[in-house]
């Protein structure tokens, strides 16, 4: 199989190659096929709660009930506090 990248594509794909873990181009395009396709599938397996939580967050939008920045940061925080604890006793 042929590819032809825009040369700025080719300019990083060298720049991930001289300073990542990759030794030649196959490997970094392997790699990024790879975690591609997981990104892909993982989407449209969550295909319909990513529609229904847009849909959730645009009706509270409209409503004007948006949550502020803080709290956007506080929920996060405490979100990752619970997976970092709930995967510690996996």
């Amino acid at each position: 199989m042929t590819i032809h990248l825009r040369p700025e594509l080719e300019e990083l794909i060298r720049q991930d190659i001289e300073r990542g873990p990759y030794q030649t181009v196959e490997e970094f395009i392997e790699h990024a096929v790879t975690l591609l396709h997981e990104q892909e599938a993982w989407f449209a397996s969550h295909r319909d709660e990513i529609a229904q939580n847009v849909e959730v967050g645009w009706n509270a939008a409209t409503r004007g009930e948006l949550v502020g920045e803080a709290d956007v940061q506080s929920n996060m925080r405490e979100r990752k506090r619970a997976w970092i604890e709930q995967h510690r006793q996996v």
